[in-house]
């Protein structure tokens, strides 16, 4: 089934989230001081957004946790919250958070300086997680978790939590994810950050207005790895009710609306945290991500795309052997790395069936 390109498109999909304001959670905001980077920067401030839905239940054992994904906003996570989907708010207690580096958490573009702009921190996924965590101790007073749910970097968050914190959730889930960057991933993440820089208004990310080429040539580059080349052969992007639409529309599309608003270094931010990801470079495993995996004590749900190329399967299927309890569901899809957030009501279904069947079997 066809599905329409501008409504159905994962992105897009974000950014109606993003400039929607007057539903969902309400924006909350958790300030840590001189909050230590894995870098060893300190920040005076270092701000967590976050949102929840759903009420915390007097046990405190109702919770779950939904990591943003990259250039994310709070309501990321809506495929699968709701009546007949995986997560029940009536029952259930959900928190959402944002990454650092997407322009409402810490950023380069809302940090004063010195860390302003270029001068930020680069920010690892342990960074995020650590300071989620003591968001949750401190204004929540959650000592455990039912399970920890991500897409792509959200999933990388789900992976880092069950090797730092590994009785601190009865499961994770991560869709269209791994728990390590590894060296395609990073050379793809260098060429978008190649195209956005090339743009002489970038001025070494102390621009004055945005480097708009750049960001449009980064958009392009980024698109080309978004869905797989089956999709774009099928040409899944068609819109039955606007029979007119062109491939070079479609393109354009992508190419100036992208992501409305974005700051280059808030994007450059986040691909640098991504780059880094790595549970195998956490505290106690020397770099062994094999290690790293083995220790995960929890149940584990791990749902690649079949045709993701952010995230390969084949990186998938190498990770999934050394996890102890894990489930591995490929998600039949021609969407690529979307497929893990369910832009195609086939994806959703088969994402929110696993999930929820998944819950119920670490329900404790």
């Amino acid at each position: 089934m066809i599905k329409k390109l501008l409504f159905l498109s994962l992105l897009a999909v974000q950014q109606v989230f993003a400039q929607d304001a007057t539903k969902g959670p309400a924006i909350q905001e958790f300030t840590i001081k001189n909050f230590k980077t894995e870098s060893g920067v300190v920040l005076p401030e270092a701000h967590i957004t976050y949102g929840t839905y759903g009420h915390l239940n007097a046990k405190k054992d109702n919770v779950v946790l939904l990591p943003s994904h990259s250039m994310a906003k709070l309501r990321g996570y809506e495929w699968i919250i709701g009546p007949g989907k995986a997560l029940d708010t009536p029952k259930l207690f959900l928190v959402a958070t944002e990454l650092f580096g997407n322009g409402r958490s810490s950023s380069p573009s809302n940090t004063p300086e010195p860390f302003h702009g270029p001068r930020f921190p680069v920010m690892t996924i342990r960074d995020n997680v650590e300071a989620v965590h003591q968001l949750l101790t401190d204004v929540f007073h959650i000592n455990h978790l039912k399970a920890v749910i991500g897409f792509s970097m959200g999933g990388q968050q789900a992976f880092q939590w069950a090797v730092s914190y590994p009785d601190y959730m009865d499961g994770i889930v991560a869709t269209s994810s791994t728990a390590k960057t590894y060296g395609h991933g990073i050379v793809r993440l260098e060429g978008q950050i190649a195209a956005l820089t090339a743009d002489d208004a970038f001025q070494n990310g102390d621009y004055k207005v945005e480097p708009k080429k750049g960001l449009e040539a980064f958009a392009v580059v980024w698109t080309g790895w978004l869905f797989s080349q089956e999709w774009w052969r099928k040409e899944l992007w068609k819109d039955p009710s606007n029979p007119s639409l062109t491939f070079e529309q479609v393109l354009n599309n992508f190419r100036t609306n992208f992501i409305p608003g974005a700051d280059a270094n808030d994007l450059i931010l986040q691909m640098r945290t991504w780059e880094s990801n790595d549970v195998g470079k956490t505290k106690g495993f020397d770099g062994d991500v094999e290690k790293a995996l083995a220790s995960i004590k929890v149940p584990v749900l791990y749902m690649p795309s079949a045709t993701d190329l952010y995230f390969p399967i084949t990186d998938a299927r190498y990770e999934q052997q050394f996890i102890p309890k894990v489930e591995f569901a490929t998600i039949p899809s021609l969407w690529g790395h979307p497929a893990g957030a369910a832009p195609d009501p086939e994806d959703s279904k088969f994402l929110n069936g696993h999930i929820s069947a998944f819950l119920k079997k670490i329900d404790k």
